[in-house]
């Protein structure tokens, strides 16, 4: 059973520009690339977890949905980051779904698919969505990060003690120094 690291696609590990749906628009935050390497080297499959509601409110397809996706994936493959797969969800809040955060149900199938222990698992994300879907899923932890609209969710609070950091780099640094032996071990 496998380690993994379930992350939040817009302001996550991009900047959120509201039904994103040209690939061109795709910004990685700073850090983030770094981040990810670092716990793919620890030994956590990575993956992406969206909901693109976007698709079902008739904003966009859900061959701009994969357009964009694959263009992160390329930009950070440069980076020497690989995803296991990414999950979305096109839905309306309003229509059933059976993958839509906070159901935990993407976490399920990377389980079942990718033999991952989700009870040595994290998830990240800047809404309480997220963290949300994570505690259904019975991760070790969910995590929020400040990017997005991560500030002004922890403003909000119901957050049940999950911690918080401004970005990526340190929700990675939080969980690799919780996973990994004391070492000199550093995100490069």
């Amino acid at each position: 059973m496998n380690p993994a690291v379930f992350l939040d696609r817009d302001g996550t590990i991009i900047e959120d520009r509201h039904y994103l749906r040209r690939p061109e628009e795709v910004v990685v935050f700073p850090g983030a690339a770094a981040a990810l390497r670092g716990l793919q080297s620890a030994g956590f499959k990575l993956f992406i977890v969206s909901n693109q509601s976007g698709v079902g409110r008739g904003y966009f397809t859900l061959a701009e949905v994969e357009q964009v996706n694959a263009h992160l994936v390329t930009e950070l493959a440069r980076e020497q980051v690989q995803f296991e797969k990414i999950y979305f969800a096109p839905e309306a809040p309003e229509m059933p779904s059976r993958g839509r955060k906070p159901s935990p149900q993407f976490l399920f199938d990377a389980r079942d698919e990718f033999a991952v222990e989700l009870a040595r698992s994290y998830m990240i994300g800047d809404k309480l969505i997220d963290l949300e879907c994570g505690w259904n899923a019975g991760v070790k932890e969910s995590i929020l990060v400040r990017t997005g609209y991560g500030a002004q969710q922890e403003r909000e609070g119901n957050l049940r003690g999950a911690p918080a950091f401004d970005d990526l780099a340190g929700a990675a640094r939080y969980i690799l120094a919780r996973t990994l032996p004391l070492t000199s071990k550093t995100l490069d």
